[in-house]
């Protein structure tokens, strides 16, 4: 599975941005998607993650009632939208497939697109 992030890009503290993962073949009956964040000097860290037909969620602490991850498996795209943005969620942001059940490790997804900026002025 390949894996292509999109929608990153500069806003103001309080803003809102969507973020796109296209997937390039079907996932809807085999993968969970994730996202990860990666902020300078900082380890990758959990965001957010949907299970294969979208009936699961979890979230990250920080990012709970602010962010909400859906996927359009007919369109093999997945969504990361998120609200009232703070300078802490300045980061790459990345997208991960997972075919088994694999949780906040980085190391358990086992296909990642290639991120996308997201940065958030105070």
């Amino acid at each position: 599975v390949q894996l292509q992030a999109s929608g990153g890009g500069l806003v103001q503290a309080g803003g809102s941005l969507r973020l796109s993962c296209a997937a390039s073949r079907r996932t809807g009956s085999r993968y969970a998607i994730g996202w990860f964040r990666q902020a300078p000097g900082k380890e990758r860290e959990f965001v957010a993650a949907i299970n294969w037909n979208g009936g699961s969620t979890s979230y990250a602490d920080s990012v709970k009632g602010r962010f909400t991850i859906s996927r359009d498996n007919a369109k093999n795209t997945m969504f990361l939208q998120m609200n009232s943005l703070k300078p802490e969620d300045t980061a790459i942001y990345y997208c991960a497939a997972s075919s088994t059940v694999a949780g906040a490790n980085p190391a358990a997804w086992g296909y990642w697109g290639q991120g996308t900026e997201v940065t958030v002025s105070s």
